[in-house]
């Protein structure tokens, strides 16, 4: 499993109507994407829980490389860099992936913490942690799903979790969920992924 998200922040008066009418006209593009486990089409408006930014945000978790690699070298990645310019693409090695209570509802808001490893850290405990993290996540009420996976090059962690309601029980930014496009996360390894 591999996560990846990219970012597009816009100035303070954006008009975030903008991003929701894209993802209402594209985001069904990806519902069939091979290899992908979902998509979810995420944004942070200015303001709005706690957001300081307006921010276009998707975050992934495929099952496989080859999905990804076709997505971004394929086509789909084009879209973006052909309106929007290219924008760096955050990847991590996924760590933990849970369904939770909540599996079967939309999932409203999506909660991602991006965590530094600190230096001298006991590396299989701090990933040990993660994927206790990932656990209680999802066990949460309202949790949708949640996952762990982390940055060897950077050695940064990525918590990241779906909640069918407003008010989720989980630390870090807020993003609404726009669309969710999910052809294979079915097929995501639950649990410890080594």
């Amino acid at each position: 499993m591999q996560a990846m998200q990219y970012e597009l922040t816009f100035p303070a008066d954006y008009d975030m109507d903008i991003i929701r009418g894209r993802v209402s006209r594209i985001g069904h593009l990806l519902d069939h994407w091979d290899g992908l486990g979902f998509k979810t089409y995420l944004m942070r408006e200015r303001g709005v829980d706690g957001s300081p930014v307006n921010q276009y945000g998707p975050f992934y978790l495929w099952n496989t490389s080859e999905g990804m690699n076709s997505f971004l070298w394929g086509g789909g990645f084009q879209g973006i860099v052909n309106d929007f310019g290219r924008p760096p693409v955050l990847n991590w090695t996924g760590l933990s992936y849970e369904e939770g209570g909540a599996a079967g509802h939309r999932a409203r808001v999506a909660v991602r913490r991006r965590q530094s490893v600190a230096e001298g850290a006991q590396l299989s405990e701090v990933m040990e942690e993660a994927v206790h993290e990932t656990e209680v996540l999802a066990a949460a009420d309202g949790a949708v799903c949640a996952a762990a996976a982390v940055d060897t090059h950077n050695w940064e962690l990525v918590h990241f979790s779906l909640w069918d309601h407003d008010a989720p029980e989980a630390p870090g930014e807020v993003f609404q969920v726009l669309h969710m496009s999910q052809p294979g996360r079915d097929r995501l390894p639950r649990g410890r992924q080594w």
